[in-house]
């Protein structure tokens, strides 16, 4: 799909779609509980659509607000469950250590980018657990018994094998310990699951140096409402920050929500001078920031430590340079970071969206700022986590035309 901007400003009240980071987690445990749950305000996009999808084929069962969660755990299936993730990097991650639990395995499919995502994690520890673990270019194939026992997990690569974990150690039929052998980043997303996990009644004990997980634990059915989504925020704050009237509502001011760090960051875009911005911690921000940034007439922004980026829907850190560039502005790139030199506007063009939801955003926000139309080739890839973005656009004022 294309969509062609006509450029002009965007004003009014927005209220972001609920947080996807938090829904995969609630939708989780409700699936695992014992009972029904209810979870309200949760979005349907795309990779919400696989994790509700993925748990199904695990035996759980999804009618509108209604979770059942799966019947019984552990045993082997025969055959192995297929679990379709879609382009979902938090349910490929999630859940394979779930299937091992729930159904001694699965085969894991998926689209895009999917399968080339680093998942040294869990075929190194498997390895050590004596558990089956291939990988083809096609699909990922996990079988064997999830143990009781000791789980060593590097916390600098991406939490998502964490949180795994975290769901599926509970259910084993005995006590684990899941020991981080090098610092946690991304502790926001890990203390998200752990506060999921508490809202189901499921006890993790902190330690030093990781968490004691206690065995012969199921998630209890909860009714519960997903809250607004601080990195689907970021864009909003770009927006304002690059000469927008847009305002938001219906966010958590006290969330766990890492990317809430996107009201302080987008402060010191709005301030002068030159600014660095960590984003190891708020990878997702990174192309709603740099949108920010690309507008700030004379002012530097450096976004730093974003290796994380070039492994995402697309090599964020290229695509989000090339395609800003398009537009005139004036991104450079370096292995794990990019200055951003801004410019006071852009002239226009012809964009792609890289099949990437957050560089399609990014490009529409950017729009506003320019002096000819923006054509961004791909524009439907934001159905991946905000299905209803352009149709909010529209709302907001935004003028477009779309075509195949």
């Amino acid at each position: 799909m294309k969509v062609t901007i006509t450029p002009t400003k965007l004003s009014g009240i927005i209220c972001p779609p609920s947080s996807k980071s938090q829904s995969h987690r609630l939708i989780i445990a409700a699936a695992l509980a014992e009972g029904q749950s209810r979870l309200h305000n949760i979005s349907p996009s795309q990779d919400i659509t696989a994790t509700l999808r993925c748990m199904e084929a695990l035996g759980a069962a999804a009618e509108g607000e209604i979770i059942s969660g799966v019947r019984s755990i552990g045993g082997e299936a025969d055959p192995l469950p297929r679990l379709d993730c879609g382009e979902s990097g938090s349910t490929l991650r999630f859940l394979i250590p779930v299937a091992l639990a729930v159904a001694g395995g699965g085969v894991f499919t998926g689209h895009g980018r999917l399968l080339e995502r680093p998942m040294e994690p869990y075929e190194n520890l498997f390895r050590e657990k004596g558990i089956f673990y291939e990988a083809t270019p096609t699909e990922i194939t996990v079988k064997g018994a999830l143990k009781p026992g000791n789980y060593p997990l590097p916390g600098n690569v991406s939490s998502q094998f964490i949180t795994g974990l975290l769901y599926a150690l509970p259910l084993l039929e005995g006590d684990s310990e899941l020991i981080l052998t090098t610092p946690l980043e991304s502790a926001a997303y890990v203390d998200m699951t752990l506060e999921a996990l508490a809202q189901f009644g499921v006890e993790i004990q902190p330690r030093s140096t990781g968490w004691h997980i206690p065995g012969h634990q199921r998630p209890r059915g909860r009714e519960l409402t997903a809250e607004g989504d601080w990195s689907q925020a970021g864009f909003y704050y770009a927006a304002a920050g690059i000469g927008n009237s847009v305002t938001l509502t219906g966010m958590n001011p006290d969330s766990r929500q890492g990317d809430k760090i996107v009201e302080d960051y987008a402060a010191r875009l709005n301030g002068s001078g030159e600014v660095t911005l960590d984003v190891s911690q708020c990878p997702d921000l990174a192309p709603a920031l740099a949108a920010h940034a690309a507008l700030r007439a004379g002012q530097t922004c450096h976004l730093v430590n974003a290796a994380r980026l070039r492994m995402k829907e697309s090599d964020r850190i290229d695509c989000v340079a090339s395609e800003l560039n398009r537009l005139g502005a004036q991104v450079e790139t370096f292995p794990d970071s990019m200055t951003i030199y801004g410019v006071s506007q852009l002239h226009g063009g012809e964009t792609d969206a890289h099949n990437d939801h957050r560089i399609a955003m990014m490009l529409a926000i950017a729009a506003t700022r320019a002096t000819g139309a923006v054509v961004i080739h791909g524009a439907e890839s934001v159905n991946k986590s905000y299905p209803r973005f352009w149709e909010d656009y529209k709302m907001l004022g935004g003028k477009f035309s779309i075509s195949p």
